[in-house]
């Protein structure tokens, strides 16, 4: 566990029956937190109730739900989060200000809170008991296994823990996916600090993923630092001891953004897209993202079907600016083509064996300079329609 943090959850009914879909986690006074939302401009009541929190640097709770989106839901929405945060901070004894508010699921209905408000003192003689596989299954919508990632580090003699959940599966474009994100540490990190490390964080992790190139209402990524590990407070990015920390945050986060990839609504395949040779680190993201957001190319690895000339044809959408005379592609360790046109030697057939497999990767040569990127996605198959077509039903 990370020193600092109690967690329960409980059923509130909300949309799933025999399954907890409530998650309250108790902060030890004093805790730092920072977050990245959505840039949605629809974006749920919750979205912007905990962007407030999060400027103010400290919070002493989290309260999420799944089942219920809480998004396009008027002035009645944003009242429902007021009414959560509020019992809430009354258990807790602090503001209502401080308490963090995360919802997913349907958009466009209201918070059922006659039950949530009547599940929630309960929750409190629960807390601490709930272990974070049964916190990351409360927040599930589409998703088909929970996910959760941890690290263990030392500054000095310090040891540090860092635990994360998130959920996601459909819905999922981040650009800041449906997406949430919590991640719990008991380092002692100054909250402007913490906020520069979550938001270049994300970059690379869950800004670099996608699923369906839809960009939820919800996405919400938050990082709460209790400061009980005992280390030296960090406060300043030149800190030496730092970069540990920040390499370990960096994995997880990582690690949590693939994990989504893998759960994609209907996905079969991973899919790795390594852009190279890019004029700078967000002209090789964009064209990435691209690919990764080509129905047609995710169709033709669910097909199995090399069809290179669809990885060429998104990167000349991306709108990146390139010279078509210096673009390479490969897949796998097979260069389909060089330098603008096929590989002489290219045989299609090598690659059946490989894209039969489940984990893909494409390597694009842009041939414009020194940057790269990396971004995932996952194939697209005829399951995602089904689950999407039958999603309310």
């Amino acid at each position: 566990m990370v020193q600092g943090v109690r967690i329960a959850t409980d059923s509130a009914n909300i949309a799933y029956r025999d399954r907890d879909d409530l998650l309250l986690v108790e902060f030890a006074p004093g805790t730092s937190v920072a977050g990245v939302f959505t840039t949605s401009s629809t974006a749920a009541a919750s979205v912007s109730w905990s962007r407030g929190v999060v400027t103010q640097g400290y919070a002493r709770a989290l309260l999420a739900n799944s089942g219920n989106a809480n998004a396009f839901t008027g002035k009645q929405g944003m009242f429902d989060v007021e009414r959560s945060a509020k019992i809430v901070s009354a258990m807790m004894h602090c503001e209502p200000q401080e308490v963090l508010i995360a919802s997913t699921g349907v958009i466009g209905e209201p918070l059922p809170m006659d039950r949530i408000g009547s599940v929630l003192p309960l929750m409190k003689t629960k807390l601490g008991l709930a272990t974070w596989e049964s916190a990351a299954r409360s927040i599930l919508t589409t998703d088909t296994f929970p996910k959760g990632a941890s690290r263990t580090l030392y500054l000095g003699d310090q040891r540090i823990k860092i635990v994360g959940i998130a959920k996601g599966s459909g819905m999922i474009a981040p650009n800041m996916a449906t997406m949430l994100a919590f991640v719990f540490t008991d380092a002692n990190i100054a909250p402007n600090l913490l906020s520069r490390l979550i938001s270049k964080g994300a970059d690379s992790s869950f800004n670099s993923i996608t699923v369906d190139g839809d960009t939820s209402t919800n996405d919400t990524l938050l990082i709460a630092a209790t400061g009980l590990a005992g280390n030296a407070c960090l406060d300043s990015i030149k800190d030496h001891s730092l970069t540990q920390f920040r390499r370990a945050l960096n994995g997880l986060l990582q690690e949590l953004a693939i994990q989504i990839i893998r759960d994609g609504e209907g996905a079969s395949k991973l899919i790795t897209i390594e852009v190279r040779g890019a004029s700078s680190t967000t002209a090789a993201r964009k064209a990435g993202l691209a690919i990764a957001n080509s129905p047609l190319v995710k169709t033709a690895i669910a097909g199995e079907d090399a069809n290179w000339g669809r990885i060429v044809m998104a990167i000349g959408k991306s709108g990146v600016r390139i010279d078509p005379s210096k673009i390479s592609v490969e897949i796998g360790d097979v260069i389909v083509a060089r330098e603008g046109q096929r590989e002489p030697t290219y045989d299609e057939s090598v690659l059946t064996g490989y894209l039969s497999g489940d984990n893909i990767v494409l390597g694009i040569d842009l041939g414009a300079g020194q940057s790269r990127a990396t971004v995932w996605t996952c194939d697209l198959t005829h399951d995602y329609i089904r689950i999407n077509a039958d999603y309310r039903s």
